[in-house]
């Protein structure tokens, strides 16, 4: 876990693969997960969906330091998304085959949106990429259930998991289908004078 003494940066989730991001590109961190409702509003378009969730994970906790605690707050929120529904984290088995069913043999989108709270206001960007999945089989699809990694993931898979088998192409970020895109949160981070 990427925790320090002096933090350079709060990260508003309990996720972590982000923090393993964070890790990997050297930026010191402490995890300080917030709870948001995650409940999609009617007609939001995915883009705003997961900029709107990250900007409000990172303001929460922002709100919820003490003023002399305060340090800059990274937010961040992903949703795979195919022909315009959301596929959120699945409820139960049946929903994890019902999401992977969709998915084989298709191409569908993630978008990743990062948020960077500061003393000067709120900064945000929003990832794009393509994940095109080779056609599953129903049993490998339970096997996968079973292996526990799909519960508490968006589309209920992991690309840096055992879905790796699933995916017959990528085009886009690596980091932001994990869930925090490094490109922009280095943008974020070096626009505020923190490099990792």
């Amino acid at each position: 876990m990427g925790s320090s003494s002096n933090p350079l940066i709060y990260l508003a989730s309990a996720s972590p693969r982000r923090s393993a991001l964070l890790d990997q590109i050297g930026v010191a961190h402490r995890v300080q997960p917030v709870d948001v409702d995650e409940t999609a509003q009617s007609g939001e378009l995915p883009g705003e969906y997961v900029r709107r969730l990250a900007v409000l994970k990172a303001e929460t906790l922002w709100q919820q330091l003490a003023a002399a605690q305060r340090q800059p707050v990274l937010g961040a929120d992903t949703a795979v998304v195919l022909d315009d529904e959301l596929l959120g984290k699945p409820r139960d088995e049946q929903d994890c085959v019902r999401m992977l069913g969709l998915l084989s043999g298709r191409t569908h989108r993630v978008f990743t949106a990062v948020a960077l709270r500061a003393s000067d206001g709120c900064q945000s960007r929003v990832n794009i990429s393509e994940v095109t999945f080779r056609e599953l089989a129903d049993d490998e699809i339970r096997r996968y259930w079973r292996s526990g990694e799909p519960a508490d993931k968006a589309g209920a898979y992991a690309v840096q998991g055992r879905a790796a088998l699933f995916i017959e192409r990528i085009a886009g970020s690596y980091s932001g289908i994990m869930g925090l895109p490094l490109f922009e949160t280095g943008e974020l981070l070096a626009a505020i004078g923190a490099h990792a």
